[in-house]
């Protein structure tokens, strides 16, 4: 018999991480502390995956446009990435959470995709929670990039334009074999996508936190699913 209180979980959920900065500042410290208080939240949201039964957690880990930002800060987040794959990418691997990665991931430093492709390849036989971090990531970037590989397929006589249709669109994009979040969280009061999931989020529940991202803890990650059961989910219907 299927259990209702199961079903009421929501699958896949979709973290904007956002505050990091904000929450540094508020300190008084370097900006750099924020990203590595926002690490530890990251070990806190992956439990409660794991303790509610969340099968997909995606985290907008480091978004295309994110390049901008003055060169030491993004340094600094790529020393902190490496760092996290390291240590925590590694305890979460032995509570049987498997990596993976979307973005234009190429954009990377050598040495940070090394140690990527390193622990993705570590973590690829584990069958619980699919933990995926959105790396060099832009919604826009991916749709244009499953266009092109489109087009390709359409010009190359491999596809008919008829046949295109959501399915096959989703196929070619960064997420593929992974369902839609069912939930995105955004921390720190924004009311904004930024250029995440745009095509996959297109039926999500979405919660806003006041809260900054170091500042959410287990309880708010609860308190977030807790609210989406009570939601009607219609899909266009009455």
């Amino acid at each position: 018999m299927t259990d209702p209180a199961r079903e009421s979980i929501p699958r896949h959920i979709a973290i904007i991480m956002d505050g990091n900065g904000r929450w540094a500042s508020e300190r008084g410290l370097p900006r750099k502390e924020g990203h590595r208080a926002g690490a530890e939240a990251v070990r806190e949201a992956v439990e409660a995956c794991n303790e509610i039964g969340v099968r997909y957690l995606t985290l907008y880990a480091f978004s295309s446009e994110n390049w901008n930002r003055p060169k030491p800060e993004v340094a600094a987040l790529m020393t902190l990435l490496e760092r996290f794959l390291k240590t925590k990418a590694k305890e979460i691997g032995k509570k049987n959470v498997q990596l993976k990665a979307i973005g234009r991931l190429d954009m990377l430093p050598e040495r940070t995709r090394n140690q990527l492709d390193k622990v993705i390849a570590e973590t690829s036989s584990n069958d619980g929670l699919t933990l995926n971090l959105a790396l060099s990531y832009g919604s826009r970037e991916e749709i244009i990039d499953a266009t092109k590989a489109l087009a390709k397929e359409v010009q190359s006589g491999a596809l008919s334009v008829e046949e295109i249709d959501h399915d096959i669109f989703s196929s070619h994009l960064y997420t593929n074999n992974t369902p839609d979040p069912d939930l995105l969280i955004r921390t720190s009061g924004e009311f904004r996508l930024s250029n995440f999931l745009l095509w996959q989020l297109s039926y999500a529940e979405i919660f806003i936190s006041p809260k900054n991202w170091p500042d959410f803890h287990k309880d708010d990650f609860r308190a977030a699913v807790e609210e989406y059961k009570h939601r009607n989910r219609r899909f266009g219907k009455v």
